[in-house]
């Protein structure tokens, strides 16, 4: 029982670990690109996660992919439940997952 400070304090080393290492890591080119704005800078991290110098197709798929979610219609939980067809779907699910956080499932 007197070793529970240290049990407790063995959580500093993998934090300070992390914060040492945090600055030399380098940002989602996704970040840079669609919520910086800096293509230059997103272009340099694609760079240097594929290792390869032309990254165009690459920023050109994230900005497609950007594009067509804010394309995409939101539907509010009450419209989704009134659509026929996926009400069934999610009735299991939400059945499925009851019965799990009632049955101690998520223990084991």
């Amino acid at each position: 029982e007197s070793r529970w400070p240290f049990l407790f304090g063995a959580i500093i080393v993998p934090s300070l670990i992390q914060v040492v290492i945090l600055p030399f890591l380098p940002e989602s080119p996704r970040y840079l690109l669609l919520e910086k704005h800096n293509r230059s800078k997103a272009e340099k991290a694609f760079q240097k996660f594929l290792g390869k110098d032309d990254v165009s197709q690459e920023i050109e798929e994230v900005l497609a992919e950007s594009r067509a979610q804010r394309n995409t219609k939101l539907v509010s939980v009450v419209q989704l439940l009134r659509t026929r067809a996926v009400r069934w779907q999610i009735l299991t699910v939400v059945v499925t997952m009851g019965c799990y956080q009632l049955c101690g499932l998520n223990a084991v």
